[in-house]
């Protein structure tokens, strides 16, 4: 039986990259996200199927279900990004609750409710990953606030698909490129200074991400759980 998969954030950067790794291995890809025009484009290059909704919403959700494959080998939670980017800095308490909790829908509830809407799905040995990122042990405000949230919920994600022998991990990507997280570019300066943190002396790329996405959803990996991986060139 083909193995299927779900890469939500896809029609861009990781998820791009991951879905292609995924349909480079023979698996049926789902990519979703918000951008239909875009996400079909993508699903069109790729020979994925495109399912457009907002991983935030749980309207959303459910009426996108009927659409999505009633047997999920395979979850990868990959839609968000640091909310704060392009933001003006909060001005007030106020302001600053609602960056707060922009960064936590888009990184952690995102994640919490496609995965619980598609629960009863995840076949037998069914392989759930999400991204976090470095930020969660960096800090970066409610952004790493909220990806660390992502690695706290993922052990519990993993006891709870466990016993089917489902894993589920986090992979945390460093500076990583060619992605939209940073919008209109970063600065030069401070690109060179997040590269001259690594150990490898270079920016990581979407297809070193895709590839431990890609090993932690393979049936080979099905002794790795509960863990959050590091993918970011040594960069402390």
């Amino acid at each position: 039986m083909t193995r299927t998969a779900i890469v939500t954030g896809g029609a861009t950067g990781i998820g791009k990259a991951t879905a292609a790794r995924l349909r480079a291995d023979g698996l049926d890809v789902v990519i979703t996200g918000r951008r239909a025009e875009l996400l079909a484009e993508t699903a069109r290059e790729l020979g994925a199927t495109p399912v457009a909704f907002d991983a935030t919403d749980p309207a959303a959700i459910t009426a996108a279900l009927p659409a999505l494959p009633p047997r999920v080998d395979v979850l990868v939670n990959n839609a968000g990004g640091n909310t704060d980017i392009g933001a003006p800095a909060p001005g007030d308490l106020v302001a600053l609750r609602q960056s707060w909790l922009r960064n936590l829908e888009a990184n952690l509830l995102g994640a919490v409710l496609v995965t619980t809407a598609l629960l009863d799905r995840l076949a037998e040995q069914s392989r759930v990953i999400t991204l976090g990122s470095i930020a969660a042990r960096g800090g970066a405000a409610g952004y790493g606030a909220a990806k660390a949230a992502v690695e706290t919920w993922n052990r519990e994600l993993a006891r709870t698909i466990g016993a089917r022998g489902g894993t589920a991990n986090v992979v945390s990507p460093g500076l990583t490129e060619p992605t939209e997280f940073f919008g209109g570019g970063l600065p030069e300066d401070r690109r060179a200074m997040l590269i001259e943190q690594t150990a490898n002396g270079r920016a990581g790329t979407v297809d070193d991400i895709a590839a431990a996405i890609r090993f932690l959803a393979s049936p080979e990996a099905g002794h790795i759980t509960g863990q959050a991986l590091p993918v970011n060139g040594g960069a402390a």
